[in-house]
């Protein structure tokens, strides 16, 4: 899968449609600078990149890399009718095996599958189909739309193909984090973890490593951070009641974790970024 960091968030460069005849080929490219993102409606595309072969039957869809080539594998076995369409990213991005460990607030990671089948696959065309018409228009609304159709197209990968649907232990990890999310004010234990989702304590931190790379209680207190760096800038409350009001039992605990997670104390962070 891909992991996009973001802001800024990927960008919609072009799109269209083709249908290639039995015997038909994708054509050959190197490094086109883009992210390519096929989706067949019908009959099947059967590619390679850099070495790795790749298969989109229909009803399914295939990211290509920026920069790597790719070609055809094997010719189309019939008609075959897809959709394509050009996207990149200012931001950073990397391709991974699984979900990367929790980042801070002020930016955020999701991941996009490489490949896989589209279970509402009508309303991924119906977007598709969407660019293709608002090609020819030349408003800066049409624009817009193109860049917020892009957004809804990846998110909707994002979570038809959620790597957590397919893994009974990231799915506990989420089950885990929300919680800490909700519960992040008061005092928790990994005795209360445990009777809320009904699972033995190791086996959640087990759990939260894999997905997050980090426990259950690290999570927790980058979490707390993060809600008490929001405070820090847009309130005037004393650094103390952040520090109880986001959880930590006591101030020089809040101090020492808020220095060791940021490389600043509480008040210089303030004055830094007020």
């Amino acid at each position: 899968m891909f992991r996009f960091t973001s802001p800024p968030l990927p960008h919609y460069i072009t799109s269209g449609e083709d249908t290639y005849a039995a015997g038909g080929k994708h054509p050959d490219r190197s490094s086109i600078g883009v992210f390519d993102l096929l989706a067949v409606t019908r009959g099947a595309l059967y590619l390679e990149e850099g070495g790795s072969p790749i298969s989109v039957p229909a009803g399914h869809f295939a990211i290509l890399r920026p920069d790597r080539s790719h070609k055809t594998a094997i010719p189309c076995k019939e008609e075959t009718h897809f959709y394509w369409l050009h996207f990149h990213t200012l931001g950073s991005w990397s391709e991974v095996a699984e979900r990367e460990p929790y980042m801070q607030l002020e930016s955020f990671v999701f991941h996009v599958p490489r490949s896989g089948e589209l279970h509402t696959r009508e309303s991924f065309y119906e977007r598709l189909q969407q660019l293709l018409e608002l090609q020819s228009e030349v408003t800066a609304a049409a624009r817009f739309r193109q860049q917020a159709l892009l957004q809804e197209l990846l998110l909707q990968l994002q979570e038809e193909s959620s790597t957590a649907a397919k893994d009974p232990q990231l799915a506990l990890a989420d089950e885990a984090a929300a919680y800490l999310r909700r519960s992040y004010r008061k005092p928790l234990s990994y005795k209360e973890l445990s009777e809320q989702l009904h699972f033995h304590a190791n086996y959640i931190a087990l759990c939260m490593k894999k997905a997050f790379g980090c426990t259950p209680l690290d999570y927790l207190t980058r979490y707390r951070i993060e809600q008490a760096k929001q405070l820090l800038i847009h309130t005037g409350e004393p650094i103390g009641k952040i520090a109880e009001e986001t959880g930590f039992l006591t101030f020089p605990y809040f101090v020492r974790c808020f220095s060791k997670h940021t490389g600043t104390r509480p008040k210089e962070f303030r004055q830094r970024y007020r």
